[in-house]
């Protein structure tokens, strides 16, 4: 699926494994073939082949957080892409070597991923390019999930913090759900009404969608 870009983003979506996690592939139109590739999920292999069809080529390994229908394509995407920074929230790294603590094990398909070449805290700024995003803190699904923010496309990657009509599982092992909601509504809400809301799962939303109408949210 394309999702229509804004200032100066491309943006491919492509589900991923039976848990439909969506795998973002970002690019800037006049270098298509350097991209980031977001989260990529059980069953990388349309991903894969997606990237080879277009001849792209892998420069960064993006995590929103660390479970593992999230990470379970890292080491497919890092053997056919070994210069790829792979990027993982600074309060995750244990989760990629462990498949207790990224939801693996309990699912009867125990995951691991290679070690992170990149770590990333709160407040932080990667560039795609001209495309700088920032690190939001949207902890809560997990201990320290991050959502990125890019102003110049008015765009934000959410993983399994905030959906179109709901948010994140807190029932889980190491989920808060005061603490998600708090940084919803400090990290997420505060931006633009337009901004478009690339999740983890699902359709493609707004920030002003969810503040008028997510039931977790009012």
């Amino acid at each position: 699926m394309i999702i229509p870009a804004d200032g100066g983003l491309l943006v491919h979506c492509l589900v991923l494994g039976e848990l439909m996690t969506n795998c973002y592939v970002l690019a800037e139109p006049d270098r298509p073939a350097a991209c980031w590739v977001v989260d990529p999920g059980l069953s990388p292999g349309p991903l894969l082949d997606y990237l080879r069809r277009n001849g792209l080529a892998a420069q960064r390994i993006l995590l929103t957080h660390c479970h593992a229908d999230h990470i379970a394509g890292v080491r497919a995407v890092k053997q056919a892409f070994p210069h790829a920074v792979l990027t993982a929230p600074s309060r995750e790294l244990g989760f990629l070597s462990d498949p207790v603590r990224n939801m693996s094990l309990p699912f009867g398909f125990p995951i691991t991923a290679p070690e992170a070449d990149q770590i990333v805290a709160p407040g932080e700024e990667l560039a795609l390019g001209s495309l700088v995003w920032r690190s939001l803190d949207t902890a809560g699904h997990t201990p320290g999930g991050l959502s990125y923010y890019c102003a110049a496309a008015g765009a934000v990657l959410t993983g399994d913090a905030l959906f179109a009509g709901s948010i994140g599982r807190t029932n889980i092992p190491g989920a808060c759900e005061s603490k998600l909601l708090k940084n919803i509504r400090d990290n997420l809400l505060t931006l633009p009404d337009a901004t478009r809301v690339l999740p983890g799962h699902g359709p493609v939303t707004s920030i002003g969608q969810e503040r008028l109408t997510n039931p977790f949210l009012q």
